[in-house]
């Protein structure tokens, strides 16, 4: 009798990739001290723009959201943004690093792919999505460990909505059986999304501050790990 796997979909941007990586990109336009900052906000944007959008009712893909968000947060600093750099920094997207846990966590689905089936499940474009996986330095070499990657391009919508957790588990073959999908994000909005939708959700919290998202006090992670590598032991524990 085959042995049931449990089903664990990753976060990619901010969970698995760091975006904070890009400002080395940043950097060679902006220059050193303006990098760093650039970065953060552009990633504010890039999430709070999809968040509006969902509340709007509207729709436009993830590749174009990162983009409009990289013009606000540059025109925040006072800075100008040619086309060509554009093009330049959302080609960075393709060859993002890992955090630094990520090759122990990789080895761990490596030796438990007997006991476990990983997804990536992200608000990217398939195209997007697929291009920042296979051509990160880290990440590509070891795309085969997950079985699928699962984007929400074809729902129109984004996370934390709904719609984008019920069709990770359609994905994974698990109708019915949502309470047996995990997410793994360092997203908090992501955590509370996937408990919504009767999932499971491994929160990575890097900074240590534990859980402190008061949306719903009483919808907490189901395990809260320090990293990726950690939050897939204590996964495969439960």
């Amino acid at each position: 009798m085959a042995t049931k796997k449990t089903v664990i979909a990753f976060d990619l941007y901010g969970t698995l990739l760091s975006t904070e990586s890009i400002a080395q990109e940043l950097a060679k336009i902006y220059g050193e001290d303006k990098a760093k900052s650039l970065a953060a906000l552009w990633r504010r944007y890039q999430l709070e723009y999809t968040w509006r959008i969902n509340s709007m009712g509207e729709y436009k893909s993830f590749s174009e959201i990162t983009r409009n968000a990289l013009g606000h947060a540059v025109a925040e600093h006072e800075l100008t943004l040619s086309a060509k750099d554009a093009d330049t920094l959302m080609k960075s997207y393709d060859a993002l690093h890992v955090f630094p846990e990520i090759p122990l966590a990789l080895k761990l689905l490596e030796e438990n792919g007997d006991r476990v089936e990983a997804y990536v499940f992200s608000n990217g474009t398939d195209e997007m999505v697929g291009n920042s996986i296979n051509t990160s330095p880290e990440l590509g070499p070891h795309a085969g460990r997950f079985k699928s990657l699962i984007t929400v391009d074809g729902l129109k919508c984004f996370k934390p909505d709904r719609r984008t957790y019920d069709h990770l588990v359609e994905q994974a073959g698990k109708q019915g059986e949502a309470s047996d999908v995990w997410v793994v994000s360092a997203n908090p909005f992501d955590i509370a999304g996937s408990r919504a939708a009767g999932l499971q959700a491994a929160f990575i919290d890097r900074a240590g501050k534990g859980w402190i998202d008061r949306l719903e006090p009483n919808r907490n992670p189901s395990v809260v790990a320090s990293g990726v590598d950690e939050a897939i032991k204590s996964i495969l524990k439960n």
